[in-house]
């Protein structure tokens, strides 16, 4: 393979950018080495092209299925997706790929390259797929779609705009509503005598990374934040994410103290910290460092560090050992390589732990257990790591789910990833019946976090957002997603408002999200579909059937038609609500 260009993800953005193109109508748009009247665009009947979504250019190509072998087909290009159908087979073969998700494109071979399918293209997708394309090798065939799919896929790189600026689409509700942080503290029971709401970061002029609205101790004042955000990273000083209604605890999040080699101390932040402490009368604050010890201790030397215990004499630290992005992206890396194209089952144990993914995955949960526990005892915590963006967010929003029952609600989770990771800037065990939504929504968002077709993942922070107008110029992904709620939701919740989580962070508890990491294998998708998915209909549809049978025996009970039945009545008869009980049990 002969690398010809290769282009990265945009790195200002949060996911990955697409490349809509807005200057010709559907069925009749340009490339850029072809007049739009030299294309003939075939009608795309078997995908709903969305609202502002316009086509762009045809082409016969071969897709190299590591399934199928190699499949003849065309491909379709539009400004927000690669969509690819077979022709010469009776098994049906499509891709469809948003263009968002394309972190890779290659040229494979040359016009020299001897061999079967050795000339064409190569793309490597943040969802765990490698796709690659054969074209003839005459005439510079690939030239144009490389660069339209080139174009289109790095939208930032080429002067145009992303996707979601250009999509149309409309829904009943508007999901920028979803969260409003005042509504979300006040829900959390603050402000109150001991924590109040300051405005100081209104014009993102105290942390430009932060949101404007922000909860911190009632007797400090915003002087004293100034001062302490010139001794934090980034200036994020500790902000609190949660609030426990009983006892009063917290869950603070922010970015490690600037120690640097030299061990520099600040009154100010020392201070600060200790107004936290006080707050409930916590005896000992505990901060939470998500890194490994060696890792805190080497960012001294480029100014970083942590809260030592001479200056931060009432406060315990505690070292999480969680890795930086760097190791996780090797680590997924790793991951992808095990289960894409193929699963080789014969080494599947041994492959898979080599990859240190579900290690990593570990240690974020029994951190996130930590957190949730001390602060369910009574204990207010501060929890970061070097800046206060993945490591934090990912223990911060995995506590606050373990203890706010809330949060486990399809509209409570929306509030949680707007508030814990949109808003402060930049994966789950299921539990059967804790959470109102199910699996497809985490898919759903995890598909929408690189596909660019909403606003709601652009762009790194609120200030970032703000000021290229995302809530006035796209659409919000919590639009489609409460448009349709049925599509999501648990039919087996129950609702527990006082109930604490404590999910079991043990190796031999944890297995790998088959239903995400390994969805594009044919043969893993029918084993994982077959026994759970037609269990699962079969149980709503067993429901609806009691449900329906109950309200039939109801209606029998009250009607006044005989009174053989109304005097039988023994003590052992069961009411209706004691059949409503009866019956609903199970599910």
């Amino acid at each position: 393979m002969s690398l010809v260009e290769v282009e990265e993800a945009n790195p200002v953005m949060a996911s990955a950018p697409i490349a809509p193109y807005n200057s010709s109508p559907l069925g009749n748009s340009s490339s850029p080495n072809a007049s739009r009247e030299s294309l003939k665009m075939e009608p795309l009947a078997d995908v709903a092209m969305l609202p502002g979504e316009e086509r762009v250019i045809d082409k016969d190509i071969i897709y190299i299925c590591p399934f199928n072998a190699a499949v003849k087909g065309k491909v379709f290009i539009t400004n927000y997706r690669l969509y690819f159908k077979n022709t010469d087979s009776e098994m049906p073969v499509t891709l469809d790929v948003p263009l968002g998700v394309i972190s890779r494109v290659e040229k494979m071979g040359g016009a020299s390259s001897r061999g079967e399918n050795s000339y064409g293209l190569e793309i490597t997708c943040k969802d765990m797929r490698n796709l690659r394309f054969a074209l003839k090798q005459e005439g510079h065939s690939r030239r144009d779609i490389f660069e339209i799919i080139f174009k289109y896929a790095f939208p930032l790189s080429h002067g145009m705009q992303l996707f979601a600026f250009l999509s149309q689409e409309k829904y009943e509700e508007n999901g920028w509503n979803v969260y409003e942080a005042m509504e979300e503290y006040r829900r959390q029971g603050v402000p109150n005598s001991e924590w109040r709401v300051t405005f100081i970061n209104k014009n993102y002029e105290l942390c430009d990374t932060y949101p404007t609205i922000l909860v911190v101790p009632y007797k400090a004042t915003d002087e004293d934040l100034k001062r302490v955000a010139t001794f934090r990273s980034r200036c994020r000083i500790p902000v609190l994410s949660w609030f426990h209604k009983e006892n009063h605890a917290v869950i603070m999040r922010c970015s490690q103290p600037l120690v640097g080699m030299s061990g520099k101390r600040n009154k100010d932040d020392e201070r600060y910290l200790d107004l936290i402490r006080e707050a409930n009368g916590t005896t000992k604050l505990t901060i939470y460092d998500a890194r490994p010890n060696v890792n805190a201790v080497a960012n001294k030397a480029t100014g970083g560090g942590y809260e030592g215990d001479d200056a931060y004499q009432n406060a315990e630290l505690v070292f999480l050992d969680i890795h930086n992005i760097h190791v996780m992206r090797e680590s997924l890396k790793k991951l992808k390589d095990i289960v894409y194209p193929n699963v080789e089952e014969s080494h599947w144990l041994s492959s898979l732990e080599s990859t240190h993914w579900l290690e990593h995955i570990k240690l974020v949960l029994s951190g996130a257990i930590q957190v949730a526990d001390k602060v369910s005892s009574g204990s207010s915590v501060v929890v970061h790591c070097s800046d206060g963006w993945d490591r934090t967010a990912q223990l911060t929003s995995l506590a606050m789910l373990m203890l706010d029952s809330y949060y486990r609600t399809l509209r409570g989770f929306q509030v949680l990833l707007e508030k814990e990771w949109i808003g402060f800037g930049h994966k789950f065990a299921s539990f059967p019946t804790a959470f109102e939504f199910n699996e497809r929504l985490l898919v759903v968002i995890l598909d929408h976090l690189y596909s660019c077709r909403f606003g709601t993942f652009l762009y790194n922070c609120e200030s970032a957002r703000e000021s290229n107008n995302v809530r006035a110029k796209t659409v919000s992904l919590w639009s489609s997603v409460n448009s349709d709620t049925s599509l999501y939701i648990n039919p087996f919740y129950t609702p527990e408002s006082s109930r604490v989580l404590y999910p079991v962070a043990s190796m031999r508890h944890l297995e790998l999200w088959v239903t995400y990491y390994i969805r594009w294998n044919p043969r893993i998708q029918h084993q994982q579909q077959s026994p759970v998915e037609q269990r699962y209909k079969e149980l709503l549809v067993l429901r609806d059937q009691y449900l329906k049978k109950l309200e039939e025996l109801q209606l029998s009970d009250s009607a006044p038609s005989s009174t053989h039945l109304t005097n039988s009545s023994t003590p052992n008869a069961a009411t209706p609500n004691q059949r409503i009980t009866h019956l609903q049990t199970p599910f």
